[in-house]
C-alpha cells in the first residue's frame, strides 16, 4: 500500500487506517499535491494528529530540504485542523530545544515563506502589457513594479499552497481586475507557445480567477485536445475545479458532457464527484443545485426597466421567451430604446434580456437530457428535492410540465409503481383523471418510462394530446417496434407487463428467450449502417470506446447496477473525422459488467439486464441501424 500511494495520489485512501513514520512522510508529500490528493491526506491527519506530530517533527527540525519544507507544512496543518496541542505536545517529547523550535515554526509569518531563490520572470510575462490591477475603493491601479511582484508570488505558489501574499493582494485589489489580470497572463503565456516551465500561468486562474475565467477556460479544454495539448486540458480541468464558484462548477459539469475527449471528460466527472463529495451530495444532487435562477421571480419573470417603460420577461413551456408591456400584452421580442428612455437604463435592460435569452437557451439543452438519461438510468430524487429543486424552480419546472412522473414507493403486482402524475401548470401536482396527488416529502420520484405506466400508457398520451403537451423529449411515444408490438397486446388483453419489474433475470421488452440466456445479441451481427448513425448516439446517452487522437472504436453505453453496453464495430469510428469511413459493420452486441476496480468488464448474460435496459438498448440500435 505504501508503494502504491508512492506512485500516486489514488493510493492515499488505502494508509488511511495507519500510522508511522513512512505513513506520515507520504501524508507530508500528498498533502502538496492537487485538491483531491490533499484532501486524502488532511483526512488522514485528521485522523491521526498525535502520530502525525511525532513522526513528523524530526523532519520539520531537519536539514534543509524538501522533506524539511513538507513536515513543516504539514505540521502547520494539524495545528490548523485544530489540534495545535497534539504538535507541541509531539515536540516536548523531543527536548526543550525541540519545543522552541516549533513553537517557532507554527508562529512564524506565513509571508516569511519565501524561496531561497526567487523565480525569474519569463519576458512575455511582462505586467506593462498586461490588464492593470485596481485597488478597492477607486483609489487607482496597483504600479508596474507592484504587479511584478503579483507575478512573482503567482510563480512561487504551489497548486494547492497558494504563497500567503497573495492574500493580501485579493484583499486590497479588486476581484474582477485581479481575474483579468491574470486571463491577460494566459492569453500571453498561449501566445509564447505556452511553455511547461511556466506552468504555474495556468494555476493561477484558479488562485485569482472567477466566472468568467472558468467560462474560457472551459472552451480551451474543448478545443485543446484536437491541438495536440491533451495534458493541458487536463490541467485545465483541474483548475475550473479549484476556482470552486458556482459559475465555475456549472462550467465543470457541462465538461462532463460536452467535451468529446474521453479521458478529459471523465476527469471532469472525477472532479465534480470529488466537489459533490466534499458538499456530501451525488454528483447529481450537486448538479441540480447548479443549475441559475436568472435573477428571476418565483412565476418564472423578470422585470425589464427601460426608465419611463417597463416590460415583464418570462418563459413559456417550451422555454421561449417572451416580453409582456404595462398592459400585460405581450410582445414578440423586447423593442429597441427610444429617445424618451433612460439612456443608461434602456441598454442594460436590453443587454441582460439578450443574455438571458442565451443562457436559457442553454439550460434547456442541458436540462432536457439530465431528465431522459433520469428516466433511463433509474434516478430518483425525495418528494422534498422534487418540490424544491425541480417544481419550485423557475426555469427547470417548465421542462418537468411536459412529463410524466412517478412515484416508486408502492407497486402493483407486476412491480410497477403505482401512482404516476403530471405537474400541472399551477405547479401543483395531478393524476390522470386530474385528481390532486399529494407527495410526501420522503418519497422516491422519478420520470416515468414508459414501462412503468402499462395499460395507463395510451390513457397518458390521450391526456397530452388533449391537453397540446408537446414533450421535450420522447417518452409517452417512445417508439420501438418491440413495444409497438407489446402494447398492441396490452390493448387486445395480453399478458402485458405482468412480472417483467418483479422478477429476476427478465431480460425485458424485445428480446427473445435465447437472447436472454446469451451475452452477444446475434440479430445485429453483421447489420451495416451510415458511421454518422453511431456517432449521433455518442451524443445521448452512448460514448465512443478506444478510439484517440486518430484511433479507432466502438461505442459504449452505461447501465443500472453497474452495468454496460458495448457494440463492437468494423472498421471502427475514427475519433475525429466519422467520414473517413462511412460505412459500419456491427461485429458484436455484448452486455457485461464492471470489475469493482473500474479496470475492464466482464460479460454478462441479456438477462442480468433490468427491463428498462434492455428495451433502450434495442431501441437504440434498431434507430440506428434501420
Amino acid at each position: 500500500m505504501l508503494s502504491l500511494a508512492g506512485r500516486g495520489p489514488a493510493g492515499m485512501p488505502l494508509l488511511l487506517p495507519f500510522t508511522g513514520p513512512e505513513v506520515a512522510a507520504v501524508a507530508a508529500r500528498w498533502l502538496d499535491g492537487g485538491r483531491a490528493a490533499r484532501g486524502d491526506a488532511l483526512a488522514w491527519l485528521r485522523r491521526h494528529p498525535e502520530a502525525a506530530a511525532r513522526a513528523l517533527v524530526p523532519a520539520a527540525l531537519g536539514r534543509a530540504g524538501p522533506a524539511r519544507r513538507l513536515a513543516g507544512q504539514a505540521l502547520r496543518a494539524v495545528a490548523d485542523l485544530g489540534r495545535r496541542d497534539a504538535v507541541e505536545a509531539a515536540a516536548r517529547a523531543y527536548g526543550a530545544g525541540a519545543a522552541a523550535a516549533v513553537t517557532d515554526l507554527l508562529d512564524a509569518d506565513p509571508l516569511d515563506a519565501l524561496p531561497a531563490r526567487p523565480p525569474t520572470l519569463p519576458v512575455w510575462a511582462d505586467p506593462a502589457v498586461l490588464t492593470p490591477i485596481e485597488l478597492r475603493g477607486g483609489a487607482g491601479t496597483l504600479p508596474v513594479d507592484a504587479a511584478r511582484h503579483v507575478l512573482t508570488m503567482l510563480a512561487m505558489s504551489k497548486p494547492a499552497a497558494p504563497y500567503a501574499g497573495l492574500t493580501v493582494v485579493r484583499e486590497a485589489c479588486t476581484a474582477a481586475s485581479l481575474a483579468g489580470f491574470a486571463m491577460s497572463l494566459l492569453d500571453r503565456w498561449l501566445e509564447a507557445g505556452a511553455p511547461g516551465r511556466a506552468g504555474w500561468v495556468l494555476e493561477a486562474q484558479a488562485v485569482l480567477g472567477d466566472d468568467e475565467t472558468a467560462r474560457r477556460l472551459a472552451a480551451h479544454v474543448r478545443a485543446w485536445p484536437s491541438e495536440g495539448a491533451l495534458a493541458r486540458a487536463g490541467a485545465a480541468v483541474d483548475v475550473i475545479a479549484r476556482i470552486g464558484t458556482e459559475g465555475a462548477l456549472i462550467q465543470l459539469h457541462r465538461l462532463t458532457t460536452k467535451v468529446r475527449t474521453p479521458s478529459v471528460r471523465a476527469r471532469a466527472q472525477e472532479r465534480l464527484a470529488e466537489v459533490a463529495a466534499s458538499l456530501e451530495l451525488t454528483p447529481d444532487q450537486l448538479a441540480d443545485r447548479l443549475v441559475p435562477d436568472l435573477g428571476l421571480d418565483a412565476a418564472g419573470t423578470l422585470e425589464l426597466d427601460f426608465g419611463p417603460r417597463r416590460f415583464t420577461a418570462g418563459f413559456d413551456e417550451r422555454l421561449k421567451p417572451f416580453v409582456a408591456d404595462g398592459t400585460g400584452t405581450r410582445r414578440k421580442d423586447l423593442p429597441k430604446p427610444g429617445v424618451r428612455d433612460d439612456p443608461a437604463l434602456a441598454p442594460a435592460a436590453v443587454k441582460r434580456f439578450t443574455l438571458l435569452k442565451q443562457v436559457v437557451r442553454l439550460v434547456a439543452a442541458e436540462q432536457i437530457p439530465r431528465f431522459e438519461r433520469a428516466m433511463v438510468m433509474g434516478r430518483r430524487w425525495t418528494g422534498a428535492d422534487f418540490h424544491r429543486l425541480i417544481v419550485g424552480h423557475p426555469l427547470v419546472w417548465h421542462v418537468a410540465r411536459r412529463l410524466v412522473w412517478a412515484t416508486f414507493d408502492t407497486f402493483d403486482a407486476s412491480g410497477a409503481p403505482l401512482a404516476a402524475m403530471r405537474v400541472a401548470e399551477d405547479r401543483t401536482l395531478a393524476g390522470l383523471d386530474d385528481s390532486p396527488v399529494t407527495l410526501a416529502d420522503d418519497a422516491p420520484v422519478g420520470v416515468a418510462h414508459p414501462l412503468h405506466l402499462g395499460g395507463t400508457l395510451v390513457a397518458w398520451a390521450q391526456l397530452f394530446a388533449d391537453y397540446e403537451i408537446l414533450q421535450p423529449f420522447p417518452q409517452l411515444g417512445r417508439a420501438s417496434p418491440a413495444l409497438t408490438a407489446l402494447f398492441s397486446q396490452l390493448g387486445a388483453g395480453g399478458p402485458g407487463l405482468t412480472g417483467w419489474f418483479s422478477r429476476p433475470g427478465a431480460g425485458g421488452p424485445g428480446l427473445t428467450a435465447e437472447e436472454r440466456e446469451r451475452d452477444v445479441l446475434a440479430r445485429f451481427a453483421g447489420v451495416k449502417a451510415p458511421s454518422g448513425r453511431f456517432a449521433g448516439l455518442t451524443h445521448g446517452a452512448w460514448r465512443r470506446t478506444d478510439g484517440q487522437h486518430g484511433g479507432w472504436g466502438g461505442i459504449v453505453r452505461d447501465l443500472p447496477g453497474d452495468r454496460i453496453a458495448v457494440v463492437e464495430l468494423d472498421p471502427g469510428l475514427h475519433y475525429g473525422d466519422v467520414s473517413v469511413d462511412p460505412v459500419q459493420t456491427i461485429t458484436g452486441v455484448r452486455a457485461g459488467t464492471r470489475h469493482a476496480d473500474g479496470r475492464g468488464w466482464q460479460r454478462v448474460p441479456f438477462a442480468d439486464l433490468d427491463p428498462i435496459s434492455a428495451f433502450e438498448l434495442v431501441r437504440d440500435l434498431e434507430e440506428a441501424t434501420a
